[in-house]
């Protein structure tokens, strides 16, 4: 599939790596729509790139729906969607004092991560399947996930299961949607410079890219956004995850 004229949605995309594969979409001739929660930031990434912004809730049903309908009113229907929001809270199962995880905290990552994505790709495949789409390929979608899903660190119970749950999905989803045409691909990111490490020192910065075997150094927003541009244009690549980490096996700690 090429980019040039198509419409596309990137949820998460009014920062980090959503932000970054908006404008790689965009420069490439998509008419892009950015969905997310941050308005402020999203109105001016979306001015920024010649895209469209609306506030959307991924968790929220009524939210996604309308959030779509107005991509589809501004650009006509999407064919590709990149989900890229979550969060990624640190927390023990069991904390000082013997406290256990907040159960809200987990349902919360689940919530965001998991059923907000699925609620995303269920609605946005409906929509497009309901579309005549003349060719072998209908629509792409790419989905975020993270090394977690397979190397979860100390505190990171409720993060890995809401990404491991992404990466199981994958593939039944790509089973699921392969009568009406559409791929799927799971992105699974090892240490990328988002917003969130952004904020650390740069010598916990340091520290982190330390890590990565080669090339020994964060991951850049741009690179996600390269591999995404990789997977629209391959028709062959469906139903996989794909781990974009420089080699990187997270220790406990």
């Amino acid at each position: 599939m090429t980019l040039t004229g198509e419409a596309a949605i990137v949820t998460g995309g009014a920062s980090g790596l959503g932000g970054a594969t908006a404008t790689m979409l965009a420069h490439a001739g998509s008419r892009v729509t950015i969905l997310d929660l941050n308005e402020e930031a999203g109105e001016q990434h979306a001015a920024k790139i010649g895209a469209r912004f609306v506030k959307v809730d991924v968790t929220d049903e009524q939210s996604v729906i309308h959030g779509l309908a107005e991509a589809a009113q501004a650009h006509g229907e999407a064919r590709i969607l990149v989900n890229c929001p979550g969060v990624a809270p640190a927390i023990k199962t069991v904390g000082r004092d013997n406290v256990p995880h907040p159960l809200d905290a987990f349902r919360g990552a689940i919530e965001i991560n998991l059923v907000g994505t699925f609620n995303m790709i269920a609605r946005f495949s409906a929509r497009l399947a309901a579309v005549d789409v003349i060719g072998e390929e209908h629509g792409v979608i790419v989905i975020t996930a993270s090394v977690a899903a397979f190397d979860g660190q100390v505190g990171q119970a409720a993060y890995a299961a809401s990404k491991g749950g992404v990466a199981a999905m994958t593939l039944p989803i790509a089973r699921d949607l392969a009568s009406h045409r559409i791929r799927v691909v799971t992105v699974a990111l090892g240490i990328f410079l988002t917003p969130m490490l952004l904020g650390l020192p740069q010598a916990a910065q340091d520290s982190l890219g330390a890590q990565v075997p080669h090339p020994s150094r964060l991951g850049k927003p741009e690179e996600f956004a390269q591999l995404v541009e990789s997977i629209i244009a391959n028709p062959m690549l469906n139903g996989d995850v794909i781990r974009l980490d420089g080699a990187i096996r997270m220790a406990p700690r």
